[in-house]
């Protein structure tokens, strides 16, 4: 049995009372042993007089195919973004590119203090990003993207119906449960334009058949949403509800531009939501109506999305900015600092179906967690202050000094443990070039 126990810590513990405790905490293997005074020591002890320890920040919408393709695709519309660079990129891409992609995303994550992600790849390839996750040491639900319409740029991209189902279960059969549980698979069909209903169906009695979840885009722009209504006959929502889609397992990204009978179908299905502020804002998409959401018992989460319509994964970003578009909108009292760490941490976890394992730092919890220091002038003074305000408003990535996934520490003190820095850094600018080459930029 190996085990850690870090010392005199301040522990945002996210349990049901919401403790915030002065103490110690006690992994052994994979889980937390005892949290508080009184642990017991340990093989390594770890001093973290001064810091604070916060549950592992779990992001729910991400593209780790995407991460080699940050800044080629700025300043451009949604549906122009993807038909013209990102597809024509995807379709580019080969194992070593996804394989080192994804790395490079999975390091930027762990370095802000990110543990768990949901994940969307892209439609070929797939297994490298999986070796990728599992290399590293993340926690993941991720799946093949699936694309078997046609809309312009798709390109290579576009399957046949019956070859994506197959690839996809194929996938989810050998990889589901992988590195003892921390990869779990999900169906990925990427949104209702490039989907038919035949697949759609398809994947419906999938996923409820293999117990999964579905990961999908929707309502992210108003052009998609008109293209929606004019070949399927209704908005997204009402669409996918159709479907029989909708429920606790279907995970959609943005819920932008939603009308009151979609979100009144949200909050009946209880259907997953996860908001993407900096890449909504980048992309000129819109702010999701998140305060609303909360109030009708809608269940929301927090991701960064791809690097190319963002530039970075870092969820303290994240968490500021969907804190900060809606005060113009609602007032300064909407989306408060505490309310916004949860949809961070334990919106997050429930969103993967992981609520009671991951999310809050708990006895016989899964041993995902992060270590700030906030002995930073940015984060000064640092008494008397509101530690979730301190959290959201003022704590950058550069702050993590340790992160933790399944009891493994993945990052400390400036250095990857289980990524080799320097040779991805070499490895992805290689990549990009032979990517971009192959559709001539």
């Amino acid at each position: 049995m190996s085990s850690i126990l870090i010392n005199n810590a301040l522990i945002i513990t996210m349990n049901p009372d919401r403790q915030v405790l002065q103490g110690s905490l006690l992994v052994e293997n994979d889980r937390i042993a005892c949290i508080g005074n009184g642990c017991r020591t340990a093989d390594r002890v770890i001093d973290a007089r001064g810091q604070v320890i916060i549950p592992g920040l779990i992001q729910t919408h991400v593209h780790l195919c995407q991460t080699i393709f940050r800044g080629q695709a700025d300043d451009m519309p949604l549906m122009d973004w993807l038909q013209t660079r990102i597809w024509p990129l995807e379709g580019a891409h080969d194992p070593a590119s996804i394989y080192y992609s994804a790395l490079l995303g999975i390091g930027e994550l762990f370095r802000g203090g990110t543990t768990a992600i949901i994940d969307m790849e892209t439609v070929h390839h797939t297994e490298s990003a999986f070796q990728a996750i599992l290399d590293a040491g993340i926690r993941a639900v991720s799946g093949k993207c699936m694309m078997d319409r046609g809309p312009e740029g798709i390109g290579s991209l576009l399957e046949k119906t019956d070859t994506s189902i197959q690839q996809s279960v194929d996938l989810l059969e050998k990889w589901h449960g992988a590195g003892e549980g921390r990869l779990l698979y999900a169906f990925n069909p990427r949104f209702a334009i490039s989907c038919s209903e035949a697949m759609l169906v398809q994947i419906r009695d999938l996923a409820c058949q293999y117990n999964v979840a579905v990961h999908t885009h929707a309502s992210e722009n108003r052009d998609e949403i008109a293209i929606v209504q004019a070949e399927r006959g209704m908005r997204n929502i009402v669409y996918f509800d159709h479907l029989g889609l909708t429920g606790n397992n279907l995970i959609l990204a943005h819920c932008i531009w939603l009308d009151n009978a979609e979100m009144e179908i949200l909050r009946r299905s209880g259907t997953r939501v996860v908001h993407c502020p900096s890449s909504n804002l980048k992309l000129g998409s819109g702010i999701a109506m998140i305060p609303q959401m909360l109030d009708l018992g809608i269940h929301v989460s927090i991701g960064a999305d791809g690097a190319p319509c963002n530039n970075n994964l870092d969820q303290f970003v994240e968490m500021r900015t969907a804190a900060l578009i809606q005060k113009p909108l609602h007032g300064p009292t909407a989306m408060p600092a505490r309310q916004t760490f949860e949809l961070a941490t334990l919106g997050g976890a429930s969103a993967m179906g992981l609520e009671q394992q991951i999310g809050s730092l708990e006895a016989g919890n899964k041993a995902d967690l992060a270590m700030v220091n906030l002995n930073n002038l940015h984060c000064a003074p640092l008494n008397e202050t509101d530690i979730y305000s301190q959290l959201v408003y003022q704590t950058r990535s550069s702050d993590i000094t340790l992160t933790m996934v399944d009891g493994q520490i993945v990052y400390e003190n400036g250095r990857l443990t289980t990524i080799d820095e320097a040779n991805v850094m070499v490895q992805c600018q290689n990549a990009i070039k032979r990517v971009r080459k192959r559709i001539g930029i």
